[in-house]
């Protein structure tokens, strides 16, 4: 394989040889069903995924045809496993129990996905109830406000967590009122606002052949995978000889963003202060993204990174801290992340902002950017020893990407890399403008001397 290999929505066969001789296929189905697979060479497991590109940012107000769908995402993650017109919630946790195999689901941003490992000899069965789940939830009244309260309480749990607070009103402060910006699992109020209607509505809106891509990675033989898909769709009531398209992706010109607060302080009784700085950052499918990736290992990946060895190992003030910087199909964010005493708060602030802004003055010297390709190339190559890294790069190349790119792609992009471009880079961040999140024991106070770290406002929680 050379290059990275196109995923045109209208093409419906291709087939090529990965990195480590992994064979991979990609059919889209008359119907607009897409699948693809990842055969490795010498594994006995698999991992399967169905897909739909249907997240949180896409859960809408009610206006007057169509209920409320905020917090639908979260709620189908949960009612899916509840059971079918033919399995029961606890016919669906055996047949995965009794095999060995995990089985679960995941709520993101901009998608979501039901996914199954299990050994290569129960891939049918991992095909044939997670087709079932899928198709034909039955989404049952009394299941429902179960659910409901087994909701609320994850999030009363993830409110309690001062490290989810942070990071929840992190993306709130750098995104405003993009969708992106908001919880992905729903917030109480909305949970509660949701009706049996409104999911219904959401599920059987996204949940139509078009809409979906399964992908598999693993121990896998495409054409028996693609006749198993086959038997099971058919047998939830899709008719393989109705033609479809699969959906458009989605736009990947960046957003406008209207940034939120400036300096965002929730006040907690706890004993360290959670603290996030950043700025909007690159889209998924930007260019600059292998520079990204180089920045970030650089400046705050590792234990010899910048940011850690000035703020743990020279000064002691944090005893996590790190960079990140995702990116989404129309937005994205790099953020930097310290866990540390309130009194320090503002301290260590000051020093992510300045340890930035040196990036972007002085550059990276070569020697930096020799570790950084090494390290990227290491972290790749072992989380690609798991189908389940395997099953979702397959499924983030269909979704967001429209390309499939190897690790030795992955590298190769890695190592074009230029010091020029890292500075270039973070002379871009930080040109943008800089959002603070605390929370813990502290007000504002701490933020307004700390060399000016960010510009001070209002908003305190």
């Amino acid at each position: 394989m050379n290059g990275a290999v196109d995923l045109p929505l209208g093409q419906a066969e291709l087939s090529f040889t990965a990195a480590g001789d992994a064979r991979v296929r990609r059919s889209v189905l008359p119907s607009g069903v897409r699948v693809l697979s990842e055969q490795v060479p010498g594994s006995r497991s698999a991992t399967i995924g169905f897909w739909v590109a249907v997240g949180s940012r896409d859960e809408q107000r009610a206006d007057a045809a169509h209920p409320a769908t905020y917090g639908s995402t979260h709620f189908l993650e949960h009612l899916l496993f509840k059971g079918t017109p033919t399995r029961t919630a606890l016919d669906i946790a055996i047949s995965f129990d009794a095999v060995g195999g995990e089985h679960n689901a995941l709520t993101a941003k901009e998608y979501t996905c039901y996914y199954a490992k299990v050994q290569d000899r129960d891939l049918p069965m991992a095909v044939a109830v997670l087709a079932d789940m899928f198709t034909s939830s039955l989404l049952d009244p009394v299941e429902f406000e179960s659910e409901r309260g087994v909701i609320l309480e994850e999030l009363s749990m993830a409110g309690d967590d001062p490290g989810d607070v942070a990071n929840e009103r992190f993306f709130d402060a750098v995104l405003g009122a993009h969708p992106l910006g908001r919880p992905i699992g729903g917030s109480p109020e909305t949970i509660r606002a949701a009706t049996r209607d409104g999911v219904w509505e959401h599920y059987r809106a996204n949940s139509r052949p078009q809409d979906l891509v399964v992908t598999v990675a693993g121990a896998v033989d495409h054409d028996v995978l693609l006749a198993e898909l086959d038997l099971a769709l058919a047998a939830a009531g899709w008719d393989p000889s109705v033609a479809g398209r699969p959906v458009d992706r989605r736009p990947v010109e960046p957003a406008e963003l209207e940034t939120g607060a400036e300096i965002t302080v929730v006040s907690r009784p706890t004993e360290q202060v959670n603290l996030l700085l950043g700025v909007p950052g690159l889209v998924a499918t930007d260019d600059r993204r292998p520079t990204m990736s180089v920045l970030n290992a650089i400046f705050g990946s590792g234990m010899s990174s910048r940011l850690f060895q000035q703020v743990r190992e020279r000064r002691g003030l944090a005893y996590s801290v790190y960079s990140f910087a995702p990116g989404y199909s129309d937005a994205g964010l790099f953020g930097m992340y310290a866990g540390c005493a309130p009194a320090k708060a503002g301290t260590v602030a000051a020093l992510m902002r300045e340890e930035l802004e040196r990036l972007a003055e002085h550059g990276v010297t070569a020697d930096e950017l020799r570790r950084a390709a090494g390290q990227l190339a290491g972290a790749s190559a072992l989380a690609l020893e798991d189908s389940d890294t395997r099953m979702s790069r397959l499924g983030r190349a269909e979704l967001t990407l429209g390309e499939f790119a190897d690790l030795d792609e992955a590298l190769r992009r890695i190592a074009l890399v230029t010091a020029d471009d890292v500075q270039r880079l973070a002379g871009d961040l930080v040109a943008r403008p800089f959002s603070l999140v605390a929370v813990g024991a502290i007000d504002e106070s701490a933020f307004t001397g700390a060399a000016d770290a960010v510009a001070p406002s209002s908003d305190v929680a």
